[in-house]
């Protein structure tokens, strides 16, 4: 439950969780009263007045109202309330604070004699003030401590919801990355293609299929490895129409890999990477390898650096990386040996970084 104030929303703090602390402190305050009215102790003092089932009764309901009241005032009511200065915040809190406890002192004086059943002598009278002045300043502060651990707890959940908004903005934002680049490629075959007609037709199926499977995925962020697989073949029909038999790809995934998960277009981006900076001619055939080793899929292919540098933003690994962050608190592995470039995705569950 909230309430308005400035353009802001504040939680109310509920008045059932104030009237424990309300009971707490009644109960501390009456509690040599419930003592000797119950005979467990011997009167304290003859200066005050009887204590009797009346005046405890009296004296426990009205202290709980009075608590319950100020509490709840000072923990909600007051925020309504919010001068231009701090100054002017807090004398206007001293005041009404004041005006209360007179209103309530006053109150008791005037109730008790009709409810209780007896009159308070001087002595009685100066105590009840003094008691309920210092009751009411620990009140105000537990008041303030109630409300500070609450404007805490909404910071701490308006941080987290403002980190995972950004975090699914960014993510949408890299996978809207992929697919231009990826477009522009496929229209360049399909341009080279119009003028064999049995080829543009499966050419153009395989082509609505993977545009299907990315409008499908959008809402997604993690999919198996077997679903992307499927994808995966489409995207090397495509590539192939192109490359001829100058491009291979080899897969090798067993079943429990083939259940993991990781993020969608991933593998894609993998192969589409090997093919934008590798030579791939008939002398120089591309083989591109896919495989499971130590909970990892790797997408291998030897170094065939091209001679014309394709046009690259150089963000692709950069932003799988940063998806598999998001998303899994894994980093990918990007390595260079023995004349391979290597990448290495994390199968296993996510990890705290």
């Amino acid at each position: 439950m909230y309430y308005k104030l400035y353009g802001m929303y504040l939680k109310k703090i509920k008045p059932v969780n104030l009237a424990g602390i309300a009971l707490i402190v009644t109960v501390l305050v009456n509690l040599p009263r419930l003592l000797q009215v119950t005979n467990v102790v011997r009167e304290f003092s003859t200066t005050f007045s009887a204590v009797t089932p009346g005046d405890v009764l009296f004296r426990f309901v009205y202290l709980f109202l009075f608590a319950w009241i100020a509490l709840y005032f000072n923990s909600n009511w007051s925020y309504l309330y919010k001068p231009h200065t701090k100054l002017k915040r807090i004398i206007t809190l001293i005041a009404v604070n004041s005006a209360y406890l007179l209103a309530a002192f006053f109150l008791f004086l005037f109730l008790y004699p009709l409810l209780a059943g007896q009159g308070l002598n001087t002595p009685d009278k100066t105590l009840l003030c003094v008691v309920y002045a210092v009751n009411l300043i620990v009140l105000v502060f537990i008041a303030g401590i109630l409300r500070f651990q609450v404007q805490k707890e909404e910071d701490s959940a308006e941080k987290e919801l403002l980190k995972r908004q950004s975090l699914e903005n960014e993510l949408a934002a890299l996978k809207n990355q992929i697919n231009p680049h990826f477009l522009f490629n496929s229209l360049n075959s399909l341009n080279a293609l119009v003028r064999e007609n049995k080829e543009a037709t499966k050419f153009i199926n395989k082509l609505s299929f993977m545009y299907r499977y990315i409008l499908q995925s959008a809402q997604t962020d993690l999919i198996s490895v077997k679903e992307e697989l499927k994808f995966l073949e489409s995207y090397v029909y495509l590539i192939k129409t192109r490359y001829r038999d100058n491009f291979a790809i080899k897969i090798k995934v067993n079943d429990t890999a083939m259940r993991a998960e990781i993020p969608v277009l991933g593998l894609q981006l993998l192969v589409e990477n090997a093919v934008k900076h590798n030579e791939i001619s008939k002398t120089h055939p591309l083989l591109v390898n896919v495989f499971v080793e130590n909970d990892f899929l790797i997408v291998s292919n030897k170094i065939q650096a091209r001679t014309t540098l394709a046009e690259s933003t150089g963000n692709g690994l950069a932003n799988l990386d940063k998806r598999y962050v998001l998303l899994k608190k894994q980093h990918i592995n990007i390595e260079k040996a023995n004349g391979y470039f290597n990448v290495k995705l994390p199968l296993k569950p996510e990890l705290s970084l």
